[in-house]
C-alpha cells in the first residue's frame, strides 16, 4: 500500500486560512519517505509580493522520541503518527516551551492534505495558519 503522505502537494490558496503576516500566493510541498521510515518534507512557494520562498526541509521520525533539530541548537522535535492519515509534530526549546507545532492530515480519498501549523517565524512573530493542499 502506498503511504498517504508521500508525493507532491499544491497549495489551494482559496481553501486555506492564513495569518496576516503569512499570505502565500502559491506553494508546493513534497513528502518523501526514506528507508528508515522517516518523512522528509520540503516546501516552497511565492509570498504576497511574488518572491520565491523556501522552507527549511523538515525530517519527521514519527516514533514520539525527541530529536535535535539540525542547525538550531537547543531545539528538539517530536513527531507521532496517531492515525494512518495523520502526522503530529512539535518543536520545543530546552525549557520545554513549544516554538512550533503542526498537524498534517490526508483526506480519506487521498486527494487533499490539511495542515494546521503554528509557531514563530524568522522575525519571532507568532503565526497560525491552516492550509489545504491538493495532490499533484
Amino acid at each position: 500500500m502506498t503511504d498517504p503522505f508521500v508525493g507532491t502537494w499544491n497549495l489551494n490558496v482559496e481553501k486555506s486560512a492564513f495569518d496576516a503576516n503569512h499570505r502565500p500566493t502559491a506553494g508546493t510541498m513534497v513528502f518523501e519517505l526514506d528507508s528508515e521510515g522517516c518523512y522528509l518534507m520540503k516546501a516552497e512557494g511565492r509570498d504576497a509580493q511574488g518572491r520565491k520562498v523556501e522552507e527549511r526541509p523538515q525530517r519527521f521520525e514519527p516514533d514520539g522520541q525527541p530529536r535535535p533539530v539540525p542547525g538550531l541548537p537547543g531545539l528538539s522535535a517530536v513527531a507521532t503518527r496517531p492515525e494512518p492519515n495523520k502526522l503530529q509534530c512539535e518543536a520545543r526549546r530546552e525549557d520545554g516551551s513549544i516554538v512550533g507545532q503542526g498537524t498534517y492530515e490526508v483526506s480519506a480519498d487521498g486527494r487533499s492534505l490539511t495542515a494546521a501549523t503554528a509557531g514563530f517565524d524568522t522575525q519571532l512573530r507568532r503565526f497560525e495558519v491552516r492550509t489545504v493542499w491538493d495532490r499533484a
